[in-house]
């Protein structure tokens, strides 16, 4: 502890020792960082802030959604600062004045670029901020130029936000309507061809189509007649081993009715169907012909019958069986009629099949082409919807929250603490110059030092005896220095209030 007390105490020595020389250096060091803080030029900035308004329920309805806008949002905050934006800012402001090539205005453009900044503070808000710091300008001049940037940027954004997408709406519509106007010329021209076509050959109407469908009609008509005759078939089957087990005729009185009312009974339906203009090939004329034909037997054989009476239980499922029996017959007929329909429609369609392949490549194309045209026009009608929306509900809805502010002060540099530094960098230069020279020119100011240094013992020291006169002109120099070191920091009050004064000129 009292080897660094003695190392303090001895450095301190030097450095009063030398005082002149470290006022010297101080001077120099302040003077020279003074003029360098004095031509850094004061930058000023500008800031605003811009509210989008995302929510409206009629653009979500017609397709416009919240993400779509947040993309075009995020679009024209990137493209904001692009070099389109900002030369149309420098033409526009104070910075456009000087420029007189394409070289100057590049440049110009690059200063900008660096000088302005829009950030998203959320999902909605954005903050523009713009600095000016032109030397060529006053400082006044540069707070008025940053709040003119500042304003011309969001002219610029609400150019891009209101304008912007309508032109990219008017041409999409215009490219669309094209589109429509190609597509409408080959529909029609599609349906011409077809026209011709069917006019010629009828049968191949939709392609052929109309045969098709006759055919898997008659098909499936086809396929029901043969169940239904299966199941007619299955019950005479049934009805005549109930007729084989029934006996003709039984002991008794006379029977009511029997064959020959059953044969009576048809006959009489017969005559009221063809009263009622039925024809002899219909399937109700032909069941009921066959039903008498089938009674006209029993009930010859019930007239000729003597030796007893007419079974009533075997007189009424031979009318059933009868009955039936017409009915396979019927079913029959019908079946043999879809029959000779199907293989008239088979033949047809073997019998030229390339023209079949026409009819039906002819209706696809057309079909493909109704469909994109139909495509396209429901595709038009949506965007100019969304075009009408855009225009006059503003989909995106811009305000201004805080308009371009008027700098009052600078944001760069601060010089006030500047001046602070090259003060403190000055007396603590000028002290460690003075430091160092003592190092150089070895000089001991304790005796312990010297001691130190040369090895020997140091017996005492003598004290420096000064006359009067020697003593009034060390307190005349002390003055003096005192005097350099108090202008020294007067100076800096000084430019310390000359900065103040210049703020308060621009304010």
């Amino acid at each position: 502890m009292d080897s660094l007390y003695e190392e303090l105490l001895a450095g301190l020595h030097s450095i009063w020792h030398r005082r002149w020389i470290a006022l010297a250096a101080a001077w120099a060091i302040c003077l020279a960082g003074w003029l360098v803080v004095a031509l850094i030029p004061n930058s000023y900035q500008s800031r605003a802030r811009i509210f989008i308004q995302l929510d409206d329920a009629l653009a979500e309805q017609v397709g416009i959604g919240v993400a779509d806008k947040k993309r075009d949002i995020e679009r024209i905050r990137q493209t904001l600062t692009s070099a389109v934006n900002l030369e149309k800012v420098v033409r526009s402001t104070r910075l456009g004045d000087t420029i007189d090539s394409p070289k100057a205005m590049e440049a110009a453009v690059l200063k900008l670029g660096k000088n302005v900044q829009v950030v998203s503070q959320e999902d909605n808000l954005f903050e523009i901020t713009a600095t000016a710091d032109d030397s060529s300008f006053s400082d006044a001049e540069n707070a008025k130029l940053a709040q003119s940037v500042a304003q011309k940027l969001i002219d610029i954004f609400r150019e891009e936000n209101l304008a912007g997408n309508r032109g990219d709406m008017v041409e999409t519509l215009e490219f669309v309507n094209q589109q429509l106007r190609a597509r409408e010329r080959e529909l029609e021209s599609a349906e011409t061809k077809r026209t011709a076509f069917e006019a010629q050959h009828p049968e191949m109407a939709l392609g052929g189509a109309a045969v098709a469908q006759r055919l898997e009609t008659s098909r499936s008509s086809l396929r029901d007649m043969e169940a239904d005759l299966s199941a007619a078939q299955s019950a005479l089957a049934a009805i005549d081993g109930q007729l084989a087990g029934t006996p003709r005729t039984i002991a008794g009185g006379a029977a009511d009715g029997g064959a020959q009312s059953a044969l009576a009974r048809a006959q009489s339906d017969l005559a009221a169907m063809r009263a009622r203009g039925l024809t002899e090939n219909h399937p109700d004329v032909i069941a009921a012909k066959n039903q008498v034909a089938a009674l006209r037997g029993p009930a010859s054989q019930e007239a000729a019958s003597g030796g007893g009476t007419i079974n009533p239980a075997y007189s009424s499922l031979q009318s059933i069986r009868a009955e039936r029996q017409a009915n396979v017959q019927a079913l029959q007929s019908r079946k043999a009629a879809a029959q000779s329909d199907i293989a008239s429609l088979t033949a047809s369609a073997i019998q030229d099949p390339e023209l079949a392949t026409q009819a039906q490549r002819i209706n696809r194309d057309y079909d493909v082409l109704r469909q994109q045209y139909d495509k396209l026009l429901q595709d038009r009608e949506e965007l100019r919807l969304r075009g009408e929306v855009r225009t006059e509900r503003e989909a995106v809805k811009f305000e201004v929250v805080d308009p371009p502010t008027s700098p009052r002060t600078p944001v760069a540099p601060n010089r006030p603490v500047l001046l602070l530094g090259v003060l403190i960098v000055g007396l603590a230069g000028g002290c460690a110059g003075a430091f160092a020279l003592s190092r150089v020119r070895s000089v001991f100011a304790t005796t312990a030092g010297l001691e130190k240094a040369t090895g020997l013992p140091v017996l005492g020291a003598i004290s420096q005896t000064l006359t009067d006169q020697a003593r009034a002109l060390r307190a005349k120099r002390l003055k003096y220095f005192y005097a350099g070191t108090a202008a020294l920091c007067g100076l800096f009050v000084v430019l310390l209030a000359a900065e103040f004064i210049q703020r308060g000129m621009v304010a």
